[in-house]
């Protein structure tokens, strides 16, 4: 079917009805369109099913602070002062103009709403060791300073190893194997026990103890990083699917759930090579978990273009040329048969070519030197059963970054020139 308005997404709306969960993937975190198809599918199903809140692959103090903005309880006077803090590399992922059109459309939808009903914002992410042990300091501080001090002995545990990415830790454990598991695990029991007496401000209170579960599994996940293979990415989609879980269980029983991250997490694992490796997927685990019947997943992907990414780990993102997709590719077949920017519902092609075989799918990482992807840079998938369906953009566009100074400059536009 052709995708050229929101009128087209029309047919996938149907087919999601009453599921509980959408997920909607991306083939890069620096493309343009990806963000701005997956906000025109979100608003959609916030307006028209009541869809609770949308949880990203992003970090959980960033992303509660946007959530706080957009629900009206922040001090902070523009999204561009919110996404502002978002500084852990790679950046792009969420300081770009195409989520804060997003925030603000949110943030304007939620103005009339009370409280209960207002949507949300959250990251599922398990990389904010450091970020959420902060967090739950300045919260017991002024909450509970009886707490404090477990809070202050599970930090200084980790003080020595400081550093955003973890490997410091990770390293450290090759000598002393369990270096700060005790600490956090007895500040979550903690925290976990005395959350009923933080009643002034129950969403708080959750996000506190969220940030105790980052610091358990973070510990947890850089330990995993040891025995290589699939233990430490299984860690990761292990802690972003019980997170999804818990915030499923905070909206409570009518509570609906949109996820965007990359294909390679909502993607379901079993259909793809990943499988040979012991991987699994947040798509998969919800599929399992939840019932496939609640669970909607939702691929993207695209014929060539530009993307915003790295050379290397920490390098400055640019914006790079994408080539033609490798052929014999899924976005090589869509781009000979279709021609054009399209929106598959799988159970329409179950019974074609493309869904009784493996083919390889794209897949493009925050670090991309498009000279060497063809080896490493596709998924052999089954992709009638990975996903439920997908949208194929013919030629796409590379991520609008927000410069880390666009506060300052008062750089935030009146419009979004992008169509957001």
């Amino acid at each position: 079917m052709p995708l050229k308005s929101d009128a087209d997404l029309t047919p996938l709306l149907e087919q999601i009805g009453d599921a509980r969960i959408v997920m909607l993937g991306e083939a890069s975190h620096g493309t343009h369109e990806y963000y701005t198809w997956r906000s025109h599918i979100s608003k959609r199903l916030i307006e028209e099913k009541g869809f609770g809140f949308v949880a990203v692959e992003g970090d959980w103090p960033d992303c509660y602070r946007l959530n706080r903005f957009v629900k009206g309880y922040s001090n902070e006077t523009s999204v561009a002062a919110v996404l502002a803090h978002f500084r852990r590399w790679p950046t792009w992922m969420w300081r770009n103009w195409e989520v804060a059109a997003f925030a603000e459309w949110l943030k304007s939808h939620n103005q009339s709403l009370p409280a209960n009903r207002r949507a949300g914002f959250y990251g599922l992410d398990v990389y904010s060791l450091w970020e959420s042990m902060e967090a739950i300091m300045d919260y017991l501080r002024k909450t509970d300073p009886d707490t404090l001090g477990l809070a202050e002995q599970a930090f200084r545990c980790f003080e020595p190893y400081g550093g955003e990415d973890g490997y410091n830790y990770a390293s450290a454990l090759r000598f002393v194997p369990r270096l700060c598991e005790q600490e956090v695990a007895q500040l979550l029991q903690e925290i976990q026990t005395r959350r009923p007496q933080y009643d002034h401000d129950m969403e708080t209170a959750f996000s506190t103890e969220q940030n105790a579960h980052v610091a358990v599994n973070a510990e947890a996940y850089y330990r995993a990083m040891l025995n290589g293979g699939a233990a430490s990415w299984n860690a990761r989609d292990r802690h972003m699917q019980d997170t999804l879980e818990r915030l499923l269980g905070f909206y409570g029983a009518e509570g609906k759930a949109v996820v965007w991250a990359h294909n390679t997490h909502i993607g379901d694992a079993a259909y793809t090579d990943m499988r040979n490796d012991g991987m699994y997927t947040i798509g998969q685990l919800s599929r399992e978990k939840i019932g496939e019947e609640q669970v909607v997943l939702v691929g993207f992907g695209s014929y060539s273009g530009t993307v915003t990414a790295g050379k290397k780990w920490g390098a400055p993102m640019q914006a790079m040329d994408m080539p033609p997709a490798m052929p014999g590719s899924w976005e090589d077949l869509l781009y000979q048969s279709a021609g054009e920017d399209a929106l598959l519902l799988m159970k329409d092609i179950a019974d074609t070519p493309f869904g009784k075989k493996p083919i390889p799918q794209r897949a493009v990482g925050v670090v991309y030197q498009p000279a060497v992807e063809r080896p490493g840079n596709y998924v052999s998938s089954l992709i009638t059963k990975r996903y439920d369906a997908f949208l194929f953009i013919s030629e796409t566009r590379a991520l609008h970054a927000m410069p880390a100074d666009a506060v300052d400059r008062h750089e935030m536009p009146e419009t979004y020139p992008f169509g957001v």
